[in-house]
């Protein structure tokens, strides 16, 4: 059996020791004791590396852990799955939205931009034939 301290982890997945006792605060995951050491199995690592896409995707920890928990439900994995599949159509809707409010704004940026840049030749002409 994989054994794995709280240092391991943390060097393995670029986070602090500090972030993965978040996690275990929060629910996502639950290592085994030895006095005050805590002991992460297999079962953790694959958690945290999960939690940690998931935040990379844009899950919110709760969503994650609506995810971890359909898992002992008797749905199981085919829940998870189903459930997942439905988060990533959601949260690619948004970020395709958001791609384009950004390249509207861009847009806009770049017509003001110009707008500004004519304005100020302008300027300079008149400035200079007033001299």
């Amino acid at each position: 059996m994989a054994r794995y301290t709280i240092g391991n982890l943390a060097r393995e997945f670029g986070v602090t020791p500090r972030a993965i006792r978040f996690y275990e605060d929060a629910g996502l995951l639950a290592p085994a004791r030895i006095g005050r050491t805590r002991i992460y199995g297999a079962r953790e690592r694959v958690r945290l590396k999960l939690i940690l896409r998931g935040k990379r995707l844009g899950f919110s920890l709760s969503e994650i852990r609506e995810i971890f928990d359909l898992y002992d439900t008797p749905s199981g994995e085919v829940g998870q799955l189903q459930l997942v599949c439905e988060k990533i159509r959601v949260r690619r809707a948004a970020l395709e939205q958001q791609r384009h409010d950004i390249d509207v704004v861009l847009g806009e940026m770049h017509v003001l931009e110009q707008h500004c840049a004519h304005a100020l030749v302008q300027e300079d002409t008149v400035r200079a034939q007033s001299s």
